[in-house]
């Protein structure tokens, strides 16, 4: 591919090593957690949401434990100006919950920010102005020391204007595109900032380091937030956050690192919805701290709900592979997969297990309201015979023994092939019956009478074969054993009965039985069931299907 030459890395490295990050294994606490959907998220749609829109989805966030919600950008326009007054004029900020504001520094957008917030109780206003090196040369034409003024200034302004403010008042400074910044001079910006602010460990200062653009291979993100959370004034005083866009596709990445590296907080997005790329997924960082037995204070047990109100409010869909919430994430196709999550479960299920390993699975599926039936193996032509039986057996209450799985196996998957298409359990089921169980063609049972002489069993049959009616009699140490008998002597049939297995159907509301016969003709095998509220009826209908099965 030409034209890589003209790239080169626009990041730079802290001035000293900053790598005690690695030694870190996980992440122990969940971070403060803001959402950013209903501005950096909301101004990433085609369409905007609308104010009704922006209302439920708020509500949402509020359920779901966001304590902090950043709101959008008053000043920037009079939709965002109004969800704000609806938010604080129809009194739907809970006590716990503090909303954000975003504000560039400038005098007359402060000012407009402020007035917006009048009768607010608790909010975080978030200043910002960009200080890159790419930013100075080309958008502002500004030195280092003009564009750490115009921080300086507006820092200077909110805090005047807070004064005045009725309400709790708490200040968020964002060196935007910090990712393009020199860590030094980024430094410098933010400790001059927080000079102004004067923070204390009672009302501490968001910093906020954005990955504006990423820009670098994750590690190089933490080792520049690892200097910042170092060498920044009045630490103990300040809150380092992360806002991680995903240009690179490592926005999960970075931010779990910059938590390593000494942040404090994180900006994000359900499902990753932002500009460009997207935002970090928070859903995913907060599940992957769950999966640690980390608790990520953040509730997605009810994530079908939640996936159902996001695509209604922002018309976006939930991709079918996104970590934990698409669609077919927990799903295994594959057959070895399917064959070790089975087994998987029925461990757990038999050892009574308090701890979660199953192969495949890092999450159970049940804890975000997702079903293993629906939800965990899912059947096409490149499905396996256990995934198969786990069907038949948790949807249908049908325990196909392990030497009959391959045949049934193959039919089901010889139909998805054919019609190119997944198979839900429903016809999974539908494809069992139909080929195996109590089958009538070409030999059908009519009617079986026994009689016990010692250990012996008599039995007269009469049956039909393509429509011709018999009757026989025979005798065998069983009576499936007398009925074989009967029907090879009828027939003058020569095959060996090979696999005898039964059950009773616990899943079904009437007391039924199921039966599974094979016989082998020769070198082939051949395989049938019977079901039947009688088992000795099950087990010659599983008979009878299984000779059928040999002249298919």
């Amino acid at each position: 591919m030409k034209g890589y030459e003209k790239y080169f890395r626009g990041y730079f490295m802290p001035p000293v090593p900053c790598y005690d990050w690695v030694k870190k294994e996980y992440i122990d606490k969940a971070p403060i957690w803001c959402s950013v959907d209903l501005r950096d998220g909301n101004q990433s749609l085609i369409k905007p949401m609308s104010l009704d829109q922006k209302v439920e989805f708020f509500k949402l966030l509020v359920q779901i434990g966001f304590k902090e919600i950043e709101v959008g950008f008053p000043a920037a326009s009079e939709t965002e100006y109004e969800f704000l007054r609806t938010l604080i004029d129809g009194d739907l900020i809970p006590d716990d919950v503090t909303i954000q504001v975003l504000t560039q520094a400038r005098p007359h957008i402060i000012k407009k920010t402020f007035k917006a917030l009048e009768g607010c109780k608790k909010a975080i206003v978030h200043l910002y102005n960009s200080t890159s090196l790419a930013q100075r040369e080309q958008v502002f034409k500004k030195s280092k020391e003009e564009i750490k003024e115009i921080a300086v200034e507006g820092a200077k302004m909110l805090v005047e204007l807070a004064k005045e403010a009725k309400g709790d008042i708490y200040y968020e400074y964002s060196p935007e595109s910090f990712t393009g910044t020199e860590p030094d001079y980024a430094l410098e910006v933010c400790n001059a900032v927080i000079d102004v602010f004067k923070p204390t460990p009672n009302h501490k200062l968001i910093i906020n380091l954005p990955a504006t653009v990423e820009m670098s291979l994750p590690h190089v993100y933490a080792s520049q937030i690892e200097y910042m959370s170092k060498y920044m004034n009045k630490r103990d005083s300040v809150i380092i956050s992360l806002h991680p866009h995903n240009d690179r596709g490592t926005g999960v990445a970075d931010a779990e690192l910059g938590l390593l590296a000494g942040a404090d907080r994180i900006e994000g997005t359900l499902f990753g919805n932002g500009e460009r790329t997207g935002n970090v997924d928070v859903i995913t960082l907060a599940l992957n701290m769950y999966t640690h037995g980390i608790n990520p204070i953040l509730d997605f047990s009810n994530l079908p709900d939640i996936i159902k109100l996001y695509e209604s409010v922002t018309e976006m869909k939930v991709y079918d592979r996104q970590p934990y919430a698409g669609k077919f994430v927990f799903a295994a196709f594959s057959g070895s997969h399917q064959d070790a999550i089975s087994k998987g479960l029925k461990y757990h299920k038999a050892n009574k297990l308090d701890t979660w390993s199953v192969p495949y699975l890092p999450l159970d599926p049940k804890d975000v309201s997702r079903e293993y039936s629906a939800d965990v193996i899912r059947i096409n032509s490149q499905s396996g015979k256990g995934g198969i039986a786990y069907i038949l057996e948790t949807n249908f209450g049908l325990n196909i023994p392990p030497k009959m799985r391959e045949t049934v196996g193959y039919t089901v998957k010889d139909v998805s092939d054919k019609e190119h298409k997944e198979l839900t359990p429903s016809d999974v089921q539908t494809i069992f019956v139909e080929n195996f169980v109590n089958l009538k063609t070409p030999l059908k049972m009519l009617e079986y009478h026994f009689i016990r002489e010692g250990d012996l069993f008599k039995v007269m049959i009469s049956t039909e074969w393509n429509g011709v009616r018999k009757d026989y009699l025979a005798e065998g140490s069983g009576r499936l054993d007398a009925v074989s008998n009967a029907i090879k002597e009828c027939y003058n049939l020569d095959y060996v009965l090979t696999n005898y297995n039964e059950h009773a159907l616990e899943s079904t509301s009437k007391s039924e039985a199921a039966a599974f016969v094979s016989v082998k003709f020769n070198d082939k095998e051949t395989w049938g069931s019977g079901i039947h509220e009688d088992i000795i009826c099950a087990s010659i209908y599983a008979l009878v299907s299984a000779i059928n099965n040999q002249y298919k």
